[in-house]
């Protein structure tokens, strides 16, 4: 008799989805931290904010990188790659900032001083 190793059932997209959220707005309800928008998928939960400064709090509380895009028609989209506190099961959420800055603003030094070239 030969034992076949049993694997486990793919993760329910759904629910990685939902844990994201949860994880994310449990964080956001201590902190908080500017997020008019949230989209959670499974891989990040996504956060689009309106003003550069706003970004500046999210680098302040949870650090991380910023990444800006290339401009198109006179703005860029900047995004502060970071993640929630590890949890009690060791696992932390990707959380990716984004917010469009218009050639030409000015933008924090912190902020500039994260950005990863």
């Amino acid at each position: 008799m030969s034992a076949q190793p049993i694997e486990p059932p793919p993760p329910d997209t759904y629910a990685v989805t939902s844990d994201n959220r949860l994880a994310v707005q449990a964080m956001l309800d201590g902190l908080g931290l500017p997020a008019p928008t949230l989209v959670a998928r499974p891989d990040a939960v996504h956060i689009t904010l309106a003003d550069v400064d706003d970004l500046g709090q999210w680098l302040y509380h949870l650090g991380g990188t910023v990444c800006r895009g290339v401009e198109i028609s006179g703005a860029s989209l900047w995004t502060l790659h970071t993640e929630t506190p590890v949890r009690l099961n060791g696992s932390a959420v990707r959380i990716r900032v984004h917010v469009p800055v218009v050639s030409g603003e000015d933008v924090l030094a912190e902020i500039r001083g994260a950005v990863a070239e």
